[in-house]
């Protein structure tokens, strides 16, 4: 995600960081260089003169601006269901905790020493949720880095998490286990363990929304009739423009084809939100900004720092 004050005046013009015209460079250049070879040959191929009137290109281009602007809203609404959903599993953990803390009595302090702190089953699922967190982010992402989770889980645990097809799937259950736990040893009451299972409910409904919206694109077809139209508009407007604006051709159609490859560049973008490109997601502060959350409650002393954008980008 790209966090930056926005730009005045001629810096707007010149703003590289975040912008779409690093995916469109190439066939933009391209079409631009197309437009001057079609200007220099007042429209002329192969002896051949191509007339083409403006009336095409009002008829197309008016329908293409509003579908691409139809798709560019869908895309946009995947990526803020996305951060809706993120942002409820960091409230969604904080009531964990909270529970946890508050509806869980052992008649013990929280232990402070390291090898202690998971052996008591209110910092096990608090921790527990930190890693959840990381272990949604990882399946999103499609990384299998397991090291990220290890400070937080068991170590028997752990020994198994790599072995896993669904990981916040199998940590949901281990806190399930957690809870039943604590009703078989008098730790809460059944009715305050259904408060704790509802936000536990919660984080998972929020795990399997997040799955969707990766695993259910924007269909196919569609993207690809509005790519296949964008590129047939731009690279046959050099012919319906030469007549009337002659050498400002190769400029009206730089500026046309910026606009209409870069919705359609910018559509593809944000229709998956959590991957790793400067405009998804920051799935690693969030998860950052979970576990100082958490580990404040717990009172830790090493609690790590929020990330900070590093050249505008925040991951």
């Amino acid at each position: 995600m790209i966090l930056r004050d926005r730009p005045s005046g001629l810096k707007l013009f010149f703003a590289l960081r975040g912008s779409v015209l690093k995916r469109i460079q190439a066939v933009l250049l391209f079409n631009i260089a197309f437009a001057i070879l079609i200007t220099a040959a007042h429209g002329t191929v192969f002896d051949r003169k191509i007339t083409l009137t403006a009336i095409p290109f009002t008829l197309i281009g008016l329908p293409l601006a509003i579908f691409l602007g139809f798709r560019n809203n869908a895309a946009y609404d995947r990526y803020w269901e996305g951060r809706k959903l993120w942002g409820g599993l960091v409230s969604d953990t904080q009531n964990l905790c909270r529970q946890c803390l508050g509806l869980i009595h052992m008649n013990t302090g929280l232990a402070e020493e390291t090898n202690a702190r998971l052996d008591d089953v209110r910092t096990r699922m608090i921790y527990r949720a930190i890693a959840y967190s990381h272990a949604l982010r990882m399946r999103l992402r499609g990384l299998a880095d397991t090291v990220a989770l290890k400070p937080f889980l068991p170590a028997g645990e752990w020994n198994v998490v790599t072995s896993q097809d669904n990981l916040p799937a199998f940590l949901m259950l281990r806190m399930g286990r957690d809870l039943q736990e604590c009703l078989q040893k008098g730790w809460t009451e059944a009715c305050l363990a259904a408060s704790i299972d509802a936000t536990l409910s919660s984080m998972t409904a929020r795990a399997v929304a997040c799955d969707r919206i990766k695993n259910t694109p924007i269909p196919f077809s569609y993207t690809l009739l509005l790519h296949r139209t964008a590129y047939l508009y731009c690279f046959l407007l050099p012919f319906g423009l030469v007549d009337t604006l002659e050498f400002m051709t190769p400029f009206v159609v730089a500026i046309v084809a910026y606009t209409f490859f870069g919705l359609d560049a910018l559509g593809d973008e944000i229709e998956e939100p959590f991957g790793v490109s400067e405009n998804d997601l920051p799935l690693d502060a969030l998860c950052r900004t979970i576990e100082i959350n958490l580990r404040s409650a717990l009172g830790d002393a090493d609690v790590p720092p929020p990330l900070s954008p590093v050249n505008y980008c925040l991951t």
